[in-house]
């Protein structure tokens, strides 16, 4: 098993070059985020993500998590690393300092997080929904609630959770039965039961903050009757500490083929009573809080993606170097590492460029949801907005898919020993696998992206995108050199593939829903191929600019162009297919009548 090494100098790059670090440090609130700090938070989070995350992930997934009479225990050495975790103060670094978190900016968080997701994937689940629940409590909860919920949850001595999942409603909440019956002083009694509840159970913390999804009586039918309610693990004494127990409790956990050692929670609300609940903002709210928490969480798990595919080739890469099996093909020497046959490096290769492309995306999307949130002029937060919410289904969908894609990659370079679990390459393939499920499954985040941000505003965001795009193509074409030749022939190919994409959903999405739906994975895909495609443009050009001015670093820069070239060769090359299932593969998917399926 190897030990999980933090990708520092791309994630450095990426923040400065390519995300514009020093441009979000300029916005209001965020003067303390300067290169050299961030620098020293990646290098202390690398440090900690190394030293006490990833020696225990392995041991994690193999002892997992244990239920018994409604109380989870972690893993070996998890209760110890996440009290090491909240003494390091990492559990509030993107959280409000009024209610003691760092303030840092989403871009900052996101590198650090994806430490956290790449070295331990089942441990970091835990701040994952604390956080969401904190962004919920911090937009919509009274001045009562977060001065009672946040200083704990930010600190990280109580964890959060988020209860949407029924039975009868899964992607579906307008099914949601959970009742919570108003008592006359201000508090609700909740009853109902919640499933796939992450972190809904554990003993790493005193207390734990249940964020849930309920009907209050006589609401309006379907999802404008959801309630979003705090109901806290145990009641809070008039100190603030934790007394009574609520009438909530963990009846079971699920047994999954992955990330074993996060606690999957079955919950029971008001079995004996009535559990106390706390109302977030107003009563049939709920949903449009919830989906607060959501999108961060769909940001997050995109995250995931990146993250467990730069973990896969961290393994593969390790493994290709040492294992020794085979000749040269060209010079018939031998035997020689394996990372010396052409097959191999080409599955090498596809794991670092879209790991590369991934992460460039990722963070070049959350810059622009800390200028979203902070840019002092009004248009441009509404622009950046607007691209964040275009890009966030990209990031979710995209993201998890290929980090599967690139698991299994890893698997494969190991030959037989990667299908068997001591060498680690199957655990991360399996922990990958939830990614494209929770939080909206890539079918969902594609429909979004083709109908909420694509058709109801006549593609006007991907346009502006496209032309944008457009400049790094006419950029490209002043670059000389073969290298550059192919990396504007593949993202000039990509680009237009993806207008012409674009065009056909916004045009054909009323008269052919059917049809324009079938096509709305190849869709996501291809976008994320050529969103991806332009951050590696955009790499490859500064690599150059870096390159001219003898910027130090040769080596590092050289291999941003070639792997550029890669990703246009290997990768860009996909878009026009991708494109024309979007544009005719309706047809022939909704021909066949169920019965003959």
């Amino acid at each position: 098993m190897s030990t999980y090494s933090a990708p520092l100098r791309d994630m450095q790059f990426v923040l400065r070059e390519l995300a514009g670090i020093e441009q979000v440090g300029k916005l209001p609130g965020y003067e303390e985020a300067t290169p050299d700090t961030v620098d020293a938070i990646l290098e202390e989070a690398g440090k900690f993500a190394a030293g006490a995350l990833s020696p225990i992930n392995g041991s994690g997934d193999h002892e997992g998590a244990k239920w018994h009479d409604s109380k989870v225990t972690m893993p070996a050495g998890f209760k110890e690393a996440y009290k090491q975790f909240v003494e390091n103060g990492w559990n509030g670094i993107g959280c409000e300092p009024e209610y003691g978190g760092q303030g840092m900016p989403k871009v900052v968080v996101a590198a650090v997080q994806e430490m956290w997701k790449a070295s331990n994937m089942a441990f970091s689940l835990c701040p994952l929904l604390t956080t969401g629940a904190i962004e919920a409590i911090t937009l919509n909860g009274s001045p009562e609630l977060k001065q009672t919920y946040l200083p704990k949850m930010i600190e990280g001595s109580w964890t959060g959770t988020m209860n949407l999942t029924e039975p009868q409603a899964g992607s579906d909440l307008a099914l949601v039965r959970s009742r919570a019956v108003p008592q006359g002083d201000g508090t609700y009694k909740v009853f109902g039961q919640k499933i796939f509840i992450t972190y809904g159970e554990h003993d790493m913390t005193d207390n734990i903050i249940h964020l849930v999804l309920a009907r209050t009586p006589d609401a309006p039918e379907g999802v404008k009757g959801i309630s979003l309610f705090v109901v806290p693990k145990f009641l809070l004494n008039a100190d603030g500490s934790p007394g009574a127990r609520n009438d909530v409790r963990c009846v079971s956990i699920e047994h999954k083929l992955g990330i074993h050692a996060s606690p999957t929670c079955v919950m029971a609300y008001g079995d004996n009573g009535g559990a106390i609940g706390y109302l977030v903002g107003k009563e049939n709210e709920g949903l449009k809080y919830m989906f607060v928490m959501m999108n961060a969480a769909r940001f997050a798990v995109g995250l995931e993606g990146v993250a467990i595919a730069d973990r896969a080739y961290q393994r593969a890469l390790e493994y290709a170097r040492e294992r020794i099996q085979g000749r040269d093909l060209a010079d018939g020497s031998g035997p020689v590492p394996i990372i010396r046959h052409p097959d191999i490096r080409r599955m090498l290769m596809l794991m670092k460029s879209q790991a590369e492309a991934m992460r460039a995306l990722a963070y070049v999307v959350a810059a622009a949801h800390d200028a979203a949130a902070r840019h002092p002029d009004a248009e441009e937060r509404k622009r950046n907005q607007a691209f964040v919410d275009l890009m966030i289904p990209v990031v979710k969908g995209w993201s998890t898919e290929t980090g599967i894609e690139v698991a299994s990659l890893g698997v494969q370079i190991h030959g037989g020993m990667g299908f068997i679990e001591e060498t680690g390459a199957a655990q991360y393939l399996r922990d990958a696998r939830i990614t494209t499920i929770y939080e909206g499954t890539t079918g969902i985040q594609a429909n979004d992206l083709i109908g909420r941000k694509i058709a109801r505003e006549g593609g006007a965001t991907i346009k502006a995108v496209i032309g944008i795009m457009k400049q790094v193509e006419e950029a490209l074409a002043k670059q000389p050199g073969e290298e550059f030749a192919a990396i504007h022939a593949g993202f000039s190919r990509g680009v237009q593939a993806l207008a012409e994409a674009a065009t056909h959903v916004a045009t054909n999405f009323s008269q052919d829903i059917k049809g324009v739906h079938v096509g709305a994975v190849p869709f996501l895909r291809l976008m994320g191929i050529v969103s991806g495609g332009w951050q590696m443009a955009r790499a490859a050009l500064v690599a150059q600019r870096k390159l001219a001015a003898g910027d130090g670093d040769a080596g590092f820069y050289k291999a941003k162009i070639s792997t550029a070239r890669f990703f246009a060769d290997h990768l860009l090359s996909q878009a026009p297919g991708l494109a024309a299932t979007v544009i005719k593969g309706g047809a022939g998917a909704m021909a066949v009548p169920e019965e003959a399926l």
